[in-house]
């Protein structure tokens, strides 16, 4: 158990580091926080299987479905960045 937190962990990290890095493309930086959602998802299941409180039970539904709700988000923001601008290069973007 502990080896499965610990390869958690640390592919939380890595999801972290390369979102930080990512600098080109908006679908990348988007499929970075998704693999971190499931990180996150697979972490709280673990944790709450481990322990027997009873109101704990539905965060990781709760967590799951706000996670779809976001790339639900992130996806319609990829579309329409791509209709008006022709790619999806951050470079390309006024984020001001």
């Amino acid at each position: 158990m502990e080896l499965t937190k610990t390869a958690l962990y640390t592919a939380f990290m890595i999801t972290i580091m390369s979102l930080s890095m990512q600098h080109k493309h908006l679908m990348l930086a988007l499929m970075c926080v998704e693999s971190m959602m499931l990180i996150l998802f697979t972490m709280l299941v673990l944790f709450t299987s481990t322990s027997l409180t009873l109101s704990q039970i539905p965060m990781p539904t709760i967590l799951l479905t706000i996670s779809v709700c976001g790339a639900a988000i992130g996806l319609s923001l990829v579309v329409a960045t791509t209709r008006t601008h022709g790619n999806d290069f951050l470079k390309n973007l006024s984020l001001l």
